[in-house]
């Protein structure tokens, strides 16, 4: 006969504390729920990992989950992330309002799905998407919610493979199944971000990489003559990396990509990973045209949960046209009680992401967000006027190399590292970890990345070493002046704790192999 399910016994700190649990999921409403969570039995015994038998008071869980977030960095002093941690209790309440939705059975929430496709359309007209002769059939732009960029960029890769698919298979008279055998590539810069990596190892494309300096930290336009070919689908341009903030020169690859397509009769055009420089760009004074009006973009991304204001889960992708883009990804559903087109990879999703985006876009407007960029760069140019003062009290030369973009025409970013000419013994790695003793989170980063597809180590930048490493501040809409300014002196202290520490964090860091690398980075 099978046996009955092991009993789940809470562990008491100690045997005094030992209390049997409550016989049933009513027990506690008398003794155990009058005193409150920290006079239970709950509060004196430690969690295990098997499936609870019983059930406690609502208020008794909350105090048990939010202890779990105790633990954790505040999110207002993570500079290492771009996600946007502001919201106003009423953006919180209409995220709340809705995770009761489920977005993709457009029949039941004809009123949701229409407020979907306006914030769509609202992302369309930033990135000045032409209005597609199809659009009142369908009401919006090509494009969809996502969840994050990492589900937009895969989408856009895999219309681009779809659509490279297509021509090739006509241009060398293939048919479906000798077409799929070929083996296409993407073209993108050695600074690019984990969702393309699942791109290249999830959906067989080879990754073409344009190798970048640290002093551009961007593509170079020339360097396509020698990566694209008639394997190519596509070239990924990156709108503010999330390295140093750079934006990839969207309009002067585009021109490139025509020349190469008239030389040889292909097709290649660009997409354009605007996961942190898309809400960021559209605000900003004299950036070049990257976007929908260089004829050569075919789609773009962007991460509503950074710059975006909006809440973690909020991602957009836009096609500029549905034929032979949008249309190689969308799956017609007819099982939840009428006809409707998904384009998204993942099925049931919450409304909540969508709900707060254009919550955002009609409580800041274009004056708002112009305003909250204007804020965000003058902090991080207070912050780089700050590390650049920084000097070596014996030599008198620079404490750190600056190597982002500067005040304008990027991301709000300061990326720099310790400046190579001196003799460190210890490392921006280091340096993030005593940070982190003022509750500041600034991430340190190895300048080197394993290759998607082999595994092979290699450098980040044709001019440093994969050895070197950098350190990199988001200035997002909470980082105010009084903050920055504690910051800059939380950098004083943990440089007079590190050349206090004589080596140790070197010899600690050698012994426990604490580099971290591009592979495994989170933005």
């Amino acid at each position: 006969p099978e046996m009955p399910p092991k009993p789940r016994t809470k562990r008491p700190l100690s045997p005094t504390a030992s209390r049997p649990p409550p016989s049933s999921p009513n027990a506690p409403v008398g003794a155990e729920a009058l005193y409150g969570y920290y006079a239970s039995s709950w509060a004196v015994c430690q969690t295990d990992d098997t499936f609870p038998r019983h059930g406690e008071p609502a208020s008794f869980v909350q105090t048990r989950i939010r202890n779990y977030a105790l633990l954790d960095f505040k999110p207002q002093l993570n500079t290492a992330s771009y996600i946007n941690v502001v919201a106003e209790p009423e953006e919180q309440a209409v995220a709340l309002e809705g995770l009761a939705v489920n977005i993709a059975d457009q029949t039941i929430y004809p009123g949701s799905m229409k407020c979907h496709n306006d914030a769509l359309n609202m992302v369309a007209s930033l990135w000045h998407c032409p209005r597609p002769p199809c659009f009142d059939e369908h009401g919006c732009y090509p494009g969809a919610g996502t969840i994050g960029s990492t589900e937009a960029c895969l989408l856009a890769g895999l219309a681009m493979k779809f659509r490279w698919r297509k021509w090739y298979s006509q241009a060398k008279g293939l048919n479906e199944t000798q077409v799929r055998r070929e083996y296409p590539n993407l073209v993108i810069t050695t600074l690019f971000q984990a969702a393309w990596e699942k791109l290249f190892k999830y959906m067989d494309v080879e990754p073409r990489f344009a190798a970048v300096s640290a002093e551009s930290f961007t593509m170079d336009p020339s360097s396509l003559t020698n990566l694209v070919d008639d394997h190519t689908i596509g070239v990924v341009c990156i709108l503010g990396n999330h390295y140093g903030g750079h934006y990839d020169p969207v309009e002067a690859v585009g021109k490139a990509l025509e020349h190469i397509n008239e030389k040889h009769g292909w097709q290649v055009g660009i997409h354009v990973d605007a996961a942190s420089g898309g809400f960021i760009a559209p605000f900003q004074c004299g950036i070049a045209p990257y976007d929908f009006r260089v004829p050569q973009v075919l789609s773009i991304n962007g991460s509503g949960h950074k710059f975006g204001q909006s809440c973690c889960g909020t991602g957009w992708i836009v096609w500029r046209h549905r034929i032979d883009l949008s249309d190689h990804v969308a799956v017609m559903v007819s099982y939840l009680g009428g006809k409707a087109a998904s384009f998204t990879l993942n099925f049931s999703r919450p409304m909540t992401g969508i709900n707060v985006q254009l919550y955002k876009f009609y409580r800041l407007g274009r004056d708002g967000y112009t305003r909250l960029c204007c804020n965000m760069m003058t902090t991080a140019a207070f912050i780089r006027r700050g590390l650049a003062s920084f000097k070596d009290e014996e030599s008198g030369k620079p404490t750190f190399r600056i190597l982002d973009h500067g005040d304008s025409g990027c991301l709000p970013v300061v990326a720099a590292m310790l400046n190579p000419e001196l003799e460190w013994s210890y490392d921006c790695i280091d340096m993030q970890h005593v940070l982190a003793m003022s509750h500041w989170y600034v991430s340190g980063y190895g300048l080197s990345f394993k290759h998607p597809v082999t595994g092979e180590e290699l450098p980040l930048f044709t001019d440093l070493p994969g050895s070197s490493t950098m350190f990199r501040i988001v200035v997002k809409a909470n980082l105010t002046a009084d903050l920055a300014n504690d910051l800059l002196n939380a950098f004083r202290d943990a440089l007079a704790c590190l050349d206090r520490s004589d080596g140790a964090f070197t010899s600690m860091r050698h012994t426990n192999k604490a580099h971290q690398h591009h592979a495994n980075h989170v933005c």
